[in-house]
């Protein structure tokens, strides 16, 4: 009898996800305000009481997708500091970085979810924590890939932050965007950048 390959996920951590990527297609398609909780369980297939036992309310939801997102954010910059040469990481891992900030479904959950951190302090104190936690990691990376911190590594990672961020904003703006041009100029960036 052959062996599973990966331990199967817990139940409830698979229902956990089953929610956020229910919220996450709701708050991407109708806004915080227009994703009731009740939208989210048709579309997580479960009772809004279940929803309830895993989330306080649509807030709780939120951070728990940031969390989420700054896990995947980190994670590449662990990848990032285990690999030989930083510099040659980071410009391989260009084009996810695009593909993903281009994707119109990514990219209208990250604006909705900073359009709702400009209107709800709890949100932006989750927004803003998630986003320091980041910032203070590829600062790091950044200083000792140098190995002679130059001093300018935070205004660097906040650049280096703002040109892939803004992707979406562009992707929206302009769906012909031409991501695989965007490619070598990124890469350049990065270059002068880190």
């Amino acid at each position: 009898m052959p062996q599973p390959t990966a331990t199967p996920e817990p139940r409830c951590e698979a229902r956990r996800r089953q929610i956020l990527a229910a919220a996450a297609v709701c708050f991407a398609r109708e806004g915080f305000h227009g994703a009731s909780i009740a939208k989210i369980s048709k579309a997580a297939e479960m009772s809004p009481g279940h929803i309830y036992h895993f989330f306080e309310n649509k807030e709780a939801i939120i951070a728990a997708l940031v969390e989420q997102k700054l896990e995947q954010s980190l994670s590449m910059v662990r990848q990032f500091e285990r690999a030989e040469d930083v510099h040659q990481a980071m410009q391989e891992r260009v084009d996810t970085g695009v593909n993903e900030r281009t994707d119109l479904d990514h990219a209208a959950l990250e604006l909705e979810i900073l359009a709702e951190a400009a209107r709800n302090p709890r949100v932006a104190a989750i927004v803003q924590a998630a986003d320091a936690a980041k910032r203070e990691r590829l600062c790091r990376l950044l200083a000792s890939a140098r190995g002679t911190p130059r001093g300018d590594e935070a205004a660097a990672t906040e650049i280096i932050m703002a040109l892939f961020d803004g992707l979406a904003s562009r992707a929206i703006s302009n769906p012909t965007l031409d991501r695989a041009a965007l490619l070598a100029p990124l890469q350049a960036a990065l270059r002068v950048l880190s």
